[in-house]
């Protein structure tokens, strides 16, 4: 039997009505906001994420799905091309290929796959799933304001809590600019080179390739030697300082709580000034729901012109553990099951759902096969309201009979009344 790859799965329903529910609250949210959204290929060049997420992170040193292409084209042959592990870099990458800077700020958000082999385990995934958003802009739309950074981070808010999350936290930071981060990573290879060798693996490479990557590490050992290291906000310049002021400034004003973190960083390469990630303890060790930070450089870095912007992204697959919710409360249940009775009845009953589904009633179809019992006891299974019995008998005269399944109560109600009687009791219940 062939089964689904590791590190992989398939969301069946009801658990698909969770996901639904999340996209479709996100979706509002971001219309609030005045977001729009963005659609990038799921595969790009390889080079676009070397380039930009950064040559020695783990992503692209062991955790992306890489190949050479084989196109029949000549232009095609030996192209390197790579799934994407994240979305931030595709969209910038549209926005320098499409001129998007001729519309001044772009507010832009995604929902979809991306695929990192990376260990499998509780709410990750090889081909895991992303909500994000990005606003980027040249400097005179006002893509540089701490304002933004707020927004963002505001709007994130919002959105836990209008889909029940509580208890959730805020960790706020600044990593400052490239000559900021630049001081930051001497100071932390200095610090780190008598006692890396003490540090785990992953570690002891972080410590020469990308220092700031050491703050990653979830070993419990590793902790006190991490605890001792040099802070990034002894390093800030004055502009990064005020910046941050700024951001924890309009975010104490709109009430959104935060917990400063100056031990929280971004690992990818374009990341500057502010970052947050938000957590939740439902999720365990591994708490992050959301991550996200300041990205000015990007552009540049991918032969843009000047765009600062920010963004973030929240893991879907654990973002849906983390619901109050059940996939019972959100899974909308058939309102009307139809049983026909007799032979020839399936047409007409067919012709039946018709009428009601124009009006938005969810129906489920029985079959002329079934005896009456067999009916009922389908439509109960499934959840159904009512069920609605189409014999010869109701098709003649008009009237139907309509079952409460719950309570047993049965009336008899016109054809031109379904619909009415239909929407009265749903409300009234």
């Amino acid at each position: 039997m062939i089964k689904a790859v590791r590190g992989t799965r398939d969301l069946l329903p009801p658990e698909t009505a969770l996901w639904n529910f999340v996209e479709s609250t996100v979706r509002d949210v971001f219309r609030a906001y005045t977001f729009h959204e963005i659609r990038t290929p799921i595969f790009e060049d390889t080079q676009l994420f070397s380039r930009s997420v950064g040559e020695e992170t783990d992503i692209v040193s062991k955790e992306m799905y890489t190949w050479t292409d084989q196109g029949r084209a000549e232009s095609d042959k030996g192209q390197s091309l790579t799934l994407r592990p994240e979305n931030t870099a595709g969209v910038v990458r549209a926005y320098i290929e499409h001129k998007l800077w001729d519309r001044g700020l772009n507010k832009l958000y995604y929902i979809g796959p991306q695929f990192r082999r990376e260990r499998p385990q509780k709410g990750r995934y090889r081909q895991f799933y992303q909500i994000g958003a990005e606003i980027i802009g040249p400097p005179s739309a006002g893509s540089e304001s701490p304002a933004r950074d707020a927004e963002i981070i505001e709007l994130l808010a919002t959105l836990l809590n209008r889909l029940g999350i509580t208890g959730w936290q805020l960790q706020l930071n600044s990593i400052g600019c490239t000559n900021d981060r630049a001081a930051y990573n001497e100071a932390l290879r200095r610090a780190l080179d008598p006692v890396k060798d003490k540090m785990c693996s992953d570690c002891q490479r972080r410590a020469v390739t990308n220092p700031l990557r050491v703050f990653d590490c979830k070993v419990p050992e590793d902790q006190p030697i991490i605890e001792k290291l040099p802070r990034i906000s002894q390093f800030l310049d004055e502009p990064c300082r005020q910046h941050f002021a700024q951001v924890k400034e309009i975010l104490n004003s709109v009430g959104v709580d935060f917990h400063e973190n100056d031990r929280l960083v971004r690992g990818l390469d374009y990341y500057m000034r502010t970052t947050f990630e938000f957590t939740h303890g439902a999720l365990g060790a591994q708490n992050a729901i959301l991550g996200g930070g300041r990205y000015d450089g990007l552009s540049e870095m991918l032969g843009g012109p000047q765009a600062p912007g920010i963004g973030f992204a929240i893991g879907e697959d654990r973002l849906v553990m983390s619901l109050g919710k059940s996939a019972e409360e959100v899974f909308r249940k058939p309102e009307v099951y139809i049983a026909p009775l007799g032979a020839g009845m399936n047409k007409e009953a067919a012709l039946l759902a018709r009428e009601l589904r124009k009006h938005n009633i969810i129906v489920e179809l029985g079959d002329e096969g079934f005896r009456l019992k067999k009916s009922l006891e389908t439509a109960a299974k499934i959840g159904a309201k009512y069920a609605l019995i189409a014999g010869e008998n109701e098709l003649s005269t008009g009237v139907f009979a309509l079952k409460d399944l719950a309570t047993g109560k049965q009336e008899s109600v016109p054809r031109p009344d379904l619909v009415a009687r239909i929407r009265s009791v749903s409300e009234e219940k």
